[in-house]
């Protein structure tokens, strides 16, 4: 059995149960979507890439009640990796990877750079949040968390923090300006930021087609 083989069997134990919009199909596609951006760079580690997007949602801390829990899930997955034999190396920078590529991290401005490889996974990670299937993602993570669907009294913020990122006192629309409209302007790669242009634009498709909806209520 190969080590990515053992990787992607322990996420899909991890996330068996997730109901977030983070769950093992979520992975596949930002893997699918890694691999497609891996093919135009060439100077990449194609297994560090494939590793980190198997795993960058493992310990995530919004999928766990306490950050405790989180750093548990953390510490469980580098035994995991050493048990394996991922090398050193190769462990400190899936680490790495994963540490620092969320928008929440950015927000801060405290994330570490990322290389080349950190940058593909991010690259994919982000245009997973982006088009159809993202805007149906962001839905049912509102649901899950119990936010209001839309409130036009209720306009975006602009968070400072990530505690202000994670508040769930916005909306589920409001996320789509507060994070996902803004995700195109903040891509790596040549290759994704092509692959991000029809994403865009179905995302503000949809939402000139919800608020006409909507205001058939006023």
């Amino acid at each position: 059995m190969t080590q990515l083989t053992e990787i992607t069997n322990y996420m899909q134990h991890v996330l068996a149960k997730d109901n977030t919009g983070h769950s093992v199909d979520h992975i596949n596609r930002v893997v699918a979507l890694a691999n497609q951006i891996l093919i135009h760079e060439p100077s990449a580690n194609p297994f560090i890439i494939r590793a980190a997007a198997l795993l960058h949602d493992v310990y995530d801390d919004k999928l766990f009640t306490t950050e405790a829990e989180a750093l548990a899930a953390k510490k469980n997955l580098i035994t995991f990796l050493q048990a394996i034999q991922v090398s050193h190396v190769e462990i400190t920078a899936i680490i790495q990877i994963i540490d620092n590529m969320s928008w929440s991290k950015s927000i801060e401005g405290n994330a570490e750079p990322l290389d080349v490889n950190g940058q593909i996974v991010q690259d994919a990670d982000r245009l997973e949040a982006m088009g159809a299937i993202a805007m149906t993602r962001a839905i049912t993570y509102g649901a899950v968390k119990n936010r209001v669907l839309y409130d036009p009294t209720i306009m975006p913020r602009t968070p400072k923090s990530k505690a202000q990122y994670r508040q769930d006192d916005s909306t589920t629309i409001n996320h789509f300006y507060e994070k996902l409209l803004l995700i195109k302007d903040h891509l790596n790669t040549e290759t994704a930021r092509q692959i991000a242009i029809s994403r865009h634009q179905f995302m503000l498709d949809f939402l000139a087609q919800f608020k006409a909806e909507w205001d058939l209520l006023k």
